[in-house]
């Protein structure tokens, strides 16, 4: 007999009432599992993505031995960009690598269509699979525009983003046409991903952080203004997240986006006191889960507060897991979270 379908995650999303605060975590499918290190040994990255079954045995595995409220989808934000004209690469302990990077507006023009059901084929068969195993949410995902732009024309991973601003200060017409394309690129993507049945979907927009209000107001916003609102159509939800962005928050507040995900820095209280009234995602610092137990459940539990002081809660971490982090802790934290927050 099927387990009945676990739907508080999706209820949080819309601000519904919810059984208990549900909780997912970022990178929850990683290097500290050792059932993913021993999946790793035998294939890249990109090949574990991109055989069906690999991808839905990773991505379904946390969600067995956490028990959490939500999948998502084992991929890599650069999945799509192999697609479109970018020759990138994951190497250990570095990152993405792009070995043709952006300087010019003849290299944004250059960039080609996606074609989802030609080119990220198996991406969209392991959601099928996942559909047919999982008794809870799957979350789809994609990069945001900039944080997609900033590694195609570094390079690679940066400290400063200084030439990916410099490319949008001094070439605003190439900028726009970058934005463009990675804009119309996302949402034939995500769509896919709704298509082949995601039940929500996060857009990561990692290295936003590094813009002030103002030019992200003016380089960024429309762009991501156009991607939520064509989400719309999908009826599902969607959710918004990036890394040092609290200053962001109010221009993020204005986007049609139902959740908003926060990192460590910023608390749920302070992002309520500044108004935002969309539903909340967030925010253990994942460095808390190398500490002791009651480090851990100290913190979460005064986290869990916040959140359930209005409706529309979801608990996460600020940031992703990383290899270090004890198994042993995610599982006693979620099942701590399930326990402490019974309606």
């Amino acid at each position: 007999m099927s387990k009945p379908f676990n739907d508080a995650f999706l209820k949080a999303c819309r601000k519904e009432q919810t059984p208990h605060v549900p909780v997912w975590y970022m990178r929850q499918a990683g290097r500290y599992q050792p059932e993913y290190r021993e999946i790793r040994k035998k294939y890249t990255f990109f090949e574990m993505s991109e055989i069906p079954e690999v991808c839905a045995e990773v991505t379904r595995l946390p969600v067995e031995q956490l028990g959490v409220d939500a999948a998502i989808l084992f991929a890599d934000i650069m999945t799509p960009l192999q697609h479109i004209g970018v020759d990138v690469e994951i190497r250990s302990g570095v990152g993405p690598v792009i070995d043709n990077p952006i300087r010019s507006e003849k290299d944004v023009e250059r960039l080609t269509e996606i074609d989802p059901e030609t080119h990220v084929a198996t991406t969209l068969e392991a959601i099928r699979i996942l559909n047919q195993q999982l008794s809870v949410p799957l979350i789809g995902f994609a990069g945001a525009p900039f944080t997609l732009a900033s590694y195609m024309i570094e390079g690679g991973p940066s400290k400063n983003y200084h030439k990916t601003k410099a490319f949008m200060y001094a070439e605003p017409v190439a900028w726009k046409a970058l934005m463009e394309k990675l804009g119309a690129m996302t949402i034939s993507y995500l769509k896919a991903q709704v298509k082949a049945g995601a039940h929500a979907i996060q857009v990561f927009d990692s290295w936003v952080g590094a813009l002030n209000e103002q030019d992200y107001q003016l380089y960024v916003a429309p762009i991501m203004h156009k991607i939520f609102q064509a989400l719309k159509e999908t009826g599902v939800p969607t959710i918004y997240f990036g890394i040092g962005t609290g200053h962001l928050l109010t221009e993020w507040n204005k986007l049609p986006v139902d959740v908003l995900g926060l990192d460590w820095r910023t608390s749920i209280q302070q992002a309520r006191a500044k108004g935002i009234n969309k539903a909340l995602q967030g925010n253990l610092d994942p460095s808390l889960l190398l500490g002791p137990w009651e480090v851990i459940q100290e913190r979460a539990k005064a986290i869990l507060d916040q959140g359930m002081e209005q409706p529309g809660y979801i608990f996460n971490l600020g940031h992703g897991i990383f290899p270090d982090v004890p198994v042993e802790n995610l599982q006693k934290l979620t099942a701590f979270i399930h326990e402490y927050t019974k309606r």
